[in-house]
């Protein structure tokens, strides 16, 4: 393997469409395009202010947690040896140095709450150091690697489709100068800071306009509707109230109350002082291994005691809700399937990921 001395993750080579090479850079930089960059932008900032407070503040680091932190990660990408994660780390022109910094960024920005306010600045004119560091946070955070598969399929959409017409290219600028609050004579120095040019944006809006125009043609009413019967169960809305108890004992003495004293769930956590919580979500949102309990219960039914962190939980079923289209929730879900099962096919027949380091030039 190459040396990554002299080589910034901008320049790691994430995919490729035909004899095109595709960097980390491009892929960050279509996400800026389309206006998904800014919240994870802010989010990285005030990450930075977080780890700067707590340096003024002289905290001391749980470097406990942070190297569990660590620790999990490394398992969850399969990485075992020390040798192993290096490797992994330099594919990504990063270092361990990098990794390290990425953990205590996130061990400050729970333990620091208040004190501090995150910089504002944009992207696109922060200092080569800032956005480097941001490079690797999208790494580390499996950010980038959404934004690469959001890239191919824009590639795919072009290469699959006829070239967009002129109206449907000129919709996707007004849509770009819309989201991004770009009045058309500062457009020039947007792209100046950026540090792209013309024919750049002229790329991005064709990819952008063949993509829309196909999504269009897969996300019709007949197809929608298909993919919700499949997935009736899975999106099945579930609206319950719990309660945290310190133990098994104290969860089945507080189902006794609900069943068979009558009490309801808030009063039986007023009277015995217990954290009390309302939630929703949906069937697919909750751990594989505790769907089961899920599948046959009623409105208003009651589940067994379950462990929670140190404790126990008991929940009760409020509403139970089928899944409807007119439920923007269930509908961007289903609309994420159709894409999902496209794509697959179609990125593959058009674009490869590529994930590799470029030789540093000496």
């Amino acid at each position: 393997m190459s040396s990554t001395e002299s080589v910034s993750p901008h320049d790691v080579i994430v995919c490729a469409c035909g004899t095109r090479e595709y960097t980390a850079r491009d892929a960050i930089d279509a996400a800026m395009f389309r206006g998904e960059l800014k919240e994870k932008w802010q989010t990285f900032l005030r990450n930075v202010a977080a780890q700067d407070r707590a340096d003024e503040l002289e905290l001391e680091l749980d470097e406990s947690a942070i190297s569990k932190a660590a620790e999990e990660f490394r398992y969850g990408h399969d990485l075992i040896t020390a040798e192993e994660t290096e490797t992994w780390l330099a594919n990504r022109g990063l270092t361990f140095d990098d990794f390290s910094d990425y953990f205590a960024r996130q061990y400050c920005a729970g333990a620091v709450k208040d004190g501090f306010s995150p910089e504002q600045i944009a992207y696109n004119s922060a200092d080569p150091e800032l956005r480097g560091m941001f490079v690797a946070e999208l790494i580390m955070s499996g950010a980038l690697d959404n934004m690469t598969v959001e890239l191919m399929r824009r590639l795919a959409a072009r290469c699959a489709g006829e070239e967009p017409a002129s109206e449907a290219i000129a919709a996707e600028k007004q849509n770009f100068l819309h989201r991004t609050c770009i009045e058309p004579g500062q457009l020039a120095d947007w792209l100046e800071q950026s540090g792209r040019g013309l024919q750049w944006l002229e790329e991005m809006l064709a990819m952008e306009a063949a993509y829309t125009l196909l999504c269009a043609t897969l996300l019709v009413p007949e197809a929608r509707q298909r993919a919700l019967m499949a997935l009736r169960l899975r999106l099945t809305r579930f609206e319950i109230e719990r309660i945290e108890l310190e133990s098994h004992d104290a969860a089945k003495e507080a189902l006794f109350c609900v069943r068979e004293d009558g009490m309801s769930m808030e009063e039986v956590a007023t009277e015995g002082g217990y954290p009390y919580r309302r939630a929703e979500f949906l069937m697919e949102d909750v751990p594989a291994d505790a769907q089961q309990k899920y599948f046959s219960i009623s409105q208003g039914d009651l589940l067994a005691p379950m462990p929670h962190g140190d404790g126990f939980e008991l929940c009760r079923v409020i509403k139970k809700v089928e899944p409807q289209l007119q439920d923007p929730i269930v509908r961007s879900r289903v609309d994420r399937r159709l894409l999902d099962h496209y794509f697959a096919d179609l990125t593959t027949k058009y674009t490869h990921a590529r994930l590799s380091v470029p030789v540093p030039v000496e």
